[in-house]
C-alpha cells in the first residue's frame, strides 16, 4: 500500500503530486465521517459502472452523490476553518504559503518545490 499523502501543518490540506487538496473536516463526528466516506466510495463505484454502461443519467446522479458526500466531508464548498484564511484547494503547493514547508518534505521533487525568484541586474 502507498504511503498516505503529506498533510499540511495546519491540517487543512493533503498534498498529492504537489497539489493541495482540502482535507476532511477534523471536527466531524467519527460515525458521520465513516458514513460519508462509505457514501462517497459507493458513489464513485457507481460513476464507473454508469460510464462503462454508457448511462449518462446514472453517471450524473452518481456524480451528484459524490459531490454531496464531499461537501459533507468539508472537502468541497465553504471552508471548514473559521479564521478567515484563504482556500488554496487545487493550488500547487509551491505557489502558496505552504511552499517552504512543501520543499522541506523528504523526497519532494525538486521541480515541484522551486519557486520563481527574481534576480537583479547590476
Amino acid at each position: 500500500m502507498a504511503d498516505p499523502p503529506a498533510t499540511t501543518p495546519d491540517g487543512r490540506y493533503i498534498v498529492v503530486r504537489g497539489r493541495l487538496w482540502r482535507a476532511t473536516n477534523p471536527r466531524l463526528d467519527a460515525d458521520r465521517r465513516a458514513l460519508l466516506v462509505a457514501d462517497l466510495m459507493t458513489a464513485r463505484r457507481d460513476v464507473g459502472v454508469a460510464k462503462r454502461h454508457g448511462d449518462a443519467a446514472a453517471e450524473r446522479a452518481a456524480r451528484a452523490r459524490v459531490d454531496h458526500a464531499k461537501h459533507g466531508l468539508g472537502e468541497r464548498g465553504p471552508v471548514w476553518w473559521s479564521d478567515g484564511a484563504p482556500d488554496y484547494h487545487r493550488h500547487m503547493a509551491r505557489n502558496t504559503p505552504y511552499a517552504e514547508w512543501f520543499a522541506s518534505l523528504p523526497g519532494a521533487p525538486p521541480d515541484q518545490c522551486s519557486t520563481s525568484s527574481t534576480t537583479s541586474k547590476s
